[in-house]
């Protein structure tokens, strides 16, 4: 009698993450069956069938493989690091949506005498940058249209991720400081390394392989 096959979740991040994940999946014969941007489905199949793939948010995707509801995920380092990556293994970066973590403000803006206001959604990140330079801040939590904050004096600066920085600019916004490099990473259920460790380590291997 054969033994069936384990079956096997992969976490992937909405947006521009999931957009350059797909063709290194596809060289690792792993595509999916339907269109993510179009189905309603919430678990995708794969053409494996023992493969299946799940699209959220790339905040949740570390929560995700740490509770094991998913065995592997692909998440920017930003939303791992703020997740802080309990119950995780990290052993690829796969140099991908490649950003940079930044502060940001108005070009002309006075020097803030007292506790700096921060808008962001790295709430943990932008309180350690601070700190580590001995600044007292007080964050306020957004969860989009971050550079509508300093604009409109919710906030002096912000802490968002930065690209092209075309969107700063085209809201009279500058980048300031450099926080962190930022790339997409795989993470690894600890758990499921163990126990299916016949399906993911061939899978990292064939990932290492489709990212040279």
């Amino acid at each position: 009698m054969t033994q069936k096959t384990q079956q096997f979740i992969i976490a992937l991040s909405k947006g521009r993450i999931l957009k350059e994940t797909l063709p290194l999946l596809a060289k690792m014969g792993i595509e999916l069956v339907d269109d993510p941007s179009s189905t309603r489905k919430l678990i995708l199949d794969t053409n494996h069938d023992h493969i299946k793939a799940v699209i959220l948010r790339a905040t949740d995707v570390p929560t995700y493989v740490q509770y094991g509801a998913a065995d592997v995920g692909v998440v920017g380092k930003d939303s791992l690091m703020e997740h802080g990556g309990e119950g995780l293994y990290e052993p690829l970066d796969l140099n991908i949506s490649r950003c940079r973590l930044m502060t940001a403000g108005k070009p002309d803006m006075p020097p803030v005498s007292g506790r700096l206001r921060v808008a962001t959604k790295y709430v943990k990140l932008a309180r350690d940058f601070y700190a580590s330079r001995g600044q007292q801040v007080e964050i306020i939590k957004l969860y989009g249209s971050m550079e509508l904050a300093p604009i409109v004096g919710l906030a002096d600066y912000i802490v968002d991720l930065v690209d092209t920085g075309n969107t700063l600019k085209a809201n009279g916004l500058v980048p300031l400081e450099h926080i962190l490099d930022i790339s997409s990473r795989l993470v690894v259920n600890k758990s499921a390394m163990k126990t299916k460790y016949d399906l993911v380590q061939p899978f990292i291997d064939e990932l290492c392989q489709a990212i040279e």
